[in-house]
């Protein structure tokens, strides 16, 4: 059958070919079928039918293999349980760790420090040479001045927060260093700390008193100890002089006015002679 040529209508239906939008189809007259006679070719009607062609359906729902569908049920996810809270919980019992015998050395050599030194200075230990290291310690090992490196925060904290200088214990946050001495010197000391800038004071412990960097430079100006009690003799040693000297003031005052008056009373008396004054001699001289 050439594809040009319509084929004919079923049920006695009169259909037209048409051309819409570039494809061929077949328009149903429906006003034909219940007329029964042909319209002109020309004439299209309110309402066209239109049939196109539709997509096959290739894909249709089929089971899973079996092996499959135990391997899926297999590897299913499981959503956690939710989690009871801690107070639910039985507690723990921290195990307690064993110490070490070099970190109760330590310790101990910490409180041997703290105890048996006047002077004990805290410093920042930052990044410094070795050569400089050595010179610093080898200035202050001059006035009696000893470098402790063992200040770990690990360390000292626990020696320091049972006893009465747990004050101290916001100095040590890092890497610091301690220089003690028997005496207090702290005069020398900053002086050889001004030559290397690597080390920074912090604070420092001097007679059981703890006082900041100002407070250090403000020590090391006071005179020395021989000259402190040279002027507190001194001071002593004029009180008492002054005291004396204040007490006997007042008898002594006293005594050169009564002085005074006595000789005025004199003077008057001998340049006013009266004569009621010789009336006691001759009574006594009749007598």
């Amino acid at each position: 059958m050439n594809p040009r040529q319509a084929p004919k209508p079923p049920n006695g239906a009169d259909i037209l070919p048409v051309q819409a939008d570039g494809l061929e189809g077949w328009q149903l007259l429906g006003a034909v079928q219940r007329s029964r006679f042909s319209v002109p070719a020309g004439w299209l009607p309110a309402l066209q039918l239109v049939r196109r062609g539709s997509k096959a359906v290739t894909r249709h729902w089929k089971a899973m293999h079996f092996q499959r569908q135990k391997l899926m049920a297999v590897t299913e996810y499981i959503a956690p349980r939710p989690a009871v809270p801690e107070r639910c919980l039985p507690a723990k019992r921290k195990a307690e760790e064993e110490e070490y015998g070099y970190a109760r050395l330590l310790r101990r050599q910490v409180e041997e420090v703290f105890r048996d030194n006047r002077m004990v200075a805290v410093c920042q230990y930052n990044s410094v040479p070795g050569e400089d290291m050595v010179l610093m310690r080898h200035y202050l090992r001059k006035h009696n001045i000893e470098v402790k490196f063992c200040c770990l925060p690990q360390i000292i904290r626990p020696v320091l927060s049972q006893s009465r200088y747990k004050n101290l214990l916001p100095l040590f946050v890092s890497r610091n260093i301690l220089l003690v001495s028997p005496e207090t010197k702290a005069k020398e000391m900053l002086r050889v700390l001004k030559g290397v800038p690597q080390v920074n004071l912090l604070g420092a412990c001097i007679d059981d008193t703890i006082l900041s960097r100002q407070g250090v430079e403000n020590f090391a100006k006071l005179p020395s100890l021989e000259a402190s009690q040279g002027q507190t003799l001194g001071t002593l040693a004029l009180l008492p002089s002054q005291t004396c000297s204040t007490l006997q003031h007042g008898a002594a005052h006293l005594t050169a006015l009564l002085d005074g008056h006595i000789h005025q009373l004199q003077a008057g008396a001998g340049k006013t002679e009266s004569p009621a004054g010789t009336e006691p001699a001759q009574g006594s001289g009749t007598q």
